[in-house]
């Protein structure tokens, strides 16, 4: 089946397959090499539907078609035979977000501020450009090599859209993400990805989400209401203007939220009051704690037990007697991904986004394709979505060779 099509692949494309990095039920992803140079990209190879045609790989071909930015993953080459659909992009190996911050050791406010300002400057672009991405996370956020000073970018265009008049009506994206007005059922603009940024940048500092409930009911209201805070003793340390920077991008009116580029001007974004002091130690155990990942195997990351080690050390010299309480981290079994039916939007195109009910009293679980853990943990820390039986989420990228790899299409189906 597939064997015949890369006989098309040698035949027809400009590169040759190295290696398989992720097999899924309708797509493979290979790592091949140019022919003439010998660069290497990854491309995805889509079986097609008998007799039908995939709505959000053809909108996510057309968006990538028209978008070319330093921090945006980039689609190099498209083909297509009788039987699939090949995607050649950008390899991606530094990794995702999350992981690199475990692996930094130290991490301040001005590397969150260099993180997001990256990330305002692909998405400024975007909109420029009539694209909206609907589905901005951390784990659409990879660094582009495993260099320290690797770049960001963004990836995942499966729920992006192309707008002409700038507003949009199907709810889409990753609850926790969202705008209020995507949950209330409104037509919204591309505001919605600054909020999704706001979101981000609240992670990144303290390492859970602004928003997490018991059920699905209150945590939409929360977010419908835009209702969060700043919790004493996780944000004691951080600085007025981060606050700041978060409360305009989180604004629940949209027409008050900053747009990027009122973002990419803000004194904490352009280095002026992002703070240096280190802030590792209580994001790495909030991440652990909140984001858990199968592959997350001990109880401490090997550089969050070695910082602690020093801060204990130097606690000592100092004369400080103070106890640090270690909270107990636990990573769970993953469970298998929700599926959704498919919808028309209001243009009659079909694309998988969250079904609202008419009732908010009776959400229930209404999401876009995720995975879900969930934990018992009982120890003292910031409210984690896993300790209170809340969904977690996250995506299992491809691995090479020990290299984290990532593509800028959608997940492999």
């Amino acid at each position: 089946m597939l064997v015949l099509d890369l006989i098309f692949c040698a035949a027809v494309m400009k590169v040759v397959r190295v290696c398989v990095l992720n097999r899924g039920a309708f797509s493979e992803v290979y790592m091949v090499k140019e022919k003439m140079t010998g660069k290497a990209f990854a491309m995805k190879c889509v079986k097609k539907k008998q007799q039908k045609k995939d709505p959000n790989l053809e909108n996510e071909i057309t968006v990538l078609r028209r978008i070319k930015h330093d921090n945006v993953v980039g689609m190099e080459d498209f083909y297509e035979s009788r039987t699939h659909y090949y995607l050649v992009m950008e390899l991606v190996s530094g990794g995702e977000l999350f992981d690199r911050i475990l692996d930094r050791g130290v991490y301040s406010e001005k590397d969150a501020s260099s993180v997001i300002q990256q990330v305002l400057q692909a998405v400024s672009y975007l909109h420029q450009n009539g694209v909206v991405h609907r589905d901005l996370k951390p784990e659409n956020i990879l660094y582009y090599s495993p260099e320290e000073n690797s770049k960001i970018m963004i990836s995942d265009f499966g729920l992006s859209k192309m707008v002409d008049n700038g507003i949009m009506s199907t709810a889409c994206g990753t609850p926790g993400y969202v705008a209020p007005e995507v949950l209330a059922q409104k037509p919204y603009s591309k505001a919605v990805d600054c909020w999704s940024i706001g979101v981000i940048t609240y992670i990144l500092l303290c390492g859970y989400p602004p928003f997490y409930e018991e059920s699905e009911t209150r945590l939409f209201s929360k977010i419908m209401k835009a209702q969060y805070e700043f919790d004493s003793p996780f944000w004691d340390d951080i600085s007025d203007s981060a606050k700041d920077f978060i409360r305009n991008m989180m604004q629940k009116n949209p027409s008050t939220r900053f747009s990027t580029d009122q973002a990419l001007r803000h004194p904490w974004i352009i280095g002026k009051t992002a703070r240096s002091q280190d802030i590792y130690y209580s994001v790495s155990i909030q991440i652990q704690k909140n984001f858990a990942k199968s592959k997350w195997k001990q109880a401490y990351n090997a550089a969050v037990a070695i910082n602690h080690m020093k801060k204990l050390q130097l606690a000592h010299l100092e004369g400080n007697t103070r106890k640090t309480n270690i909270p107990d981290i636990k990573v769970i079994d993953m469970s298998s991904p929700l599926q959704l039916p498919k919808e028309t939007d209001f243009n009659g195109n079909g694309t998988q986004h969250m079904l609202l009910p008419e009732n908010h009293v009776e959400m229930k679980s209404h999401f876009h394709t995720l995975k879900a853990t969930q934990s018992q943990c009982n120890s003292h820390h910031a409210p984690s979505i896993a300790e209170q039986g809340k969904h977690v989420y996250h995506s299992e990228p491809a691995n090479l060779n020990g290299f984290t790899v990532q593509t800028g299409v959608c997940s492999v189906m």
